[in-house]
């Protein structure tokens, strides 16, 4: 599933006319000016190699700095959001594609936490997806239960990429079909199929902690946010926020990805946000 960074680099720097894509520089400053908030996946979108270079942190603390509203939206768990809201130059953070949001109050030191299902929904949920782990596991050969699946508080997370050796296609689309006669959402990452019940997803809930703690009405103003990330799981941000932008190594899901982003960087993960970073802050 990782093509070289190179391959990937130079696929997107040289689209075919009529692609999905456009190079971010054509992003313009009269759109760039209405921008309020900065929402980015963070595995493959933030990170290189499943680690967050200095750059990619760098380019979150001067969005942050230059009064944006910035919100990582990411398959993540809970225990890993708790460090990600307290700890990192951010305004808050979406979880478990989509499961809550928190957000720390520096000030008064307290952690907001916004669940889209109860805790006793939860709980019946996960008796659920324990089943459908224990599916997946027997059926589908090289799969794995992620290892941050004991920080999580809603969804069943399966690695197919991460800390295994990656899985063909053919056996990713079985751990999804397995999610889906369970009756159960499955969503696709850079790494992981992440499995849930309930009808929210990434989108829901990044419209409801931008309505709830900033005042943003996104579906009268989907203009003014920036969605920026790499797979299929953020193809809602991507129909859904016009200003939407692909990371260079989007371009490795060309042909399969529900809803395309407007623009694509020319650099692959964290260097690639950190180049819209720079073109978001010119002065022009």
């Amino acid at each position: 599933m990782r093509l070289p960074p190179a391959l990937i680099e130079s696929f997107a720097m040289n689209m075919p006319s009529g692609a999905v894509f456009q190079p971010i520089a054509q992003f313009s400053s009269a759109e760039r000016k209405r921008v309020r908030a900065v929402l980015t996946d963070i595995d493959d979108t933030l990170t290189h190699d499943g680690r967050l270079p200095a750059s990619a942190y760098a380019a979150l603390e001067r969005l942050k700095a230059a009064g944006l509203i910035v919100i990582p939206v990411t398959g993540r768990p809970a225990g890993w959001c708790d460090l990600i809201a307290r700890q990192w130059p951010v305004d808050g953070v979406v979880g478990e594609n989509g499961a809550f949001y928190f957000r720390y109050d520096d000030a008064t030191r307290r952690m907001t936490r916004s669940y889209a299902k109860s805790a006793a929904e939860r709980a019946a949920d996960r008796a659920r997806l324990n089943l459908v782990m224990t599916e997946v596991l027997s059926e589908i050969p090289g799969a794995a239960l992620a290892s941050d699946q004991a920080y999580r508080e809603a969804d069943l997370a399966i690695d197919f990429a991460e800390d295994v050796k990656p899985l063909v296609p053919a056996a990713i689309d079985g751990i999804v079909k397995i999610f889906e006669r369970h009756g159960a959402t499955a969503k696709i990452s850079s790494i992981h199929v992440n499995g849930w019940f309930g009808a929210y997803d990434k989108l829901t809930t990044s419209k409801k902690i931008l309505a709830d703690e900033f005042g943003l009405e996104a579906e009268r103003e989907p203009d003014t946010v920036v969605f920026v990330g790499d797979s299929p799981n953020d193809a809602p941000m991507f129909g859904y926020f016009p200003n939407s932008v692909g990371v260079a190594n989007v371009t490795r899901f060309v042909g399969h990805l529900p809803a395309s982003p407007r623009w694509v960087t020319r650099a692959i993960g964290g260097q690639g946000f950190a180049e819209l970073a720079d073109h978001l802050l010119a002065k022009d």
